[in-house]
């Protein structure tokens, strides 16, 4: 008998236990969460061996059952958090303001001007208004945002 052989044979049920906490472990070095899925079936494996005296194979074909099982019902669910999670607009970082109304500190003239929203000075193109007028942004263009007077 090898040394894996009998260390296996030592730890009994527990040696599932030690798989899963090895695959857990090993996803964290991985990318992507392959290894997370076969972690947790080995250990709702242990958790049966514990319970139940079954031979060596049943536990081998249940561990291929769950990870198979876990794998399909993991991925369904990393790809519907990955399509709900994220923002739409991280790289168009003006289409956060499509819609939202801000007050001219400085007059729009000649089709253009500059409206300071947070932290951040946008370059702005519209219709010529005064300084306090409400505007409401409507699209983006480029770098500038499209503003519009509000009714």
């Amino acid at each position: 008998m090898s040394l894996i052989e009998s260390t296996i044979a030592a730890l009994g049920p527990w040696s599932w236990f030690v798989l899963g906490l090895l695959l857990l472990g090993l996803e964290i070095l991985a990318p992507g969460t392959i290894f997370l899925w076969f972690g947790l079936s080995a250990l709702v494996v242990g958790v049966v061996a514990l319970l139940f005296d079954f031979a060596w194979q049943v536990d081998v074909g249940l561990f291929l059952v769950l990870s198979l099982v876990s794998l399909l019902i993991g991925r369904r669910l990393m790809q519907k958090l990955a399509s709900e999670k994220g923002d739409p607009g991280l790289n168009q970082r003006g289409s956060r303001y499509v819609g939202r109304e801000f007050t001219l500190a400085a007059p729009l003239r000649e089709g253009a001007g500059n409206l300071s929203i947070d932290d951040t000075i946008w370059r702005i193109t519209g219709p010529d208004l005064p300084a306090g007028t409400k505007v409401r942004v409507d699209a983006i263009d480029g770098a500038r945002l499209v503003v519009s007077k509000v009714s």
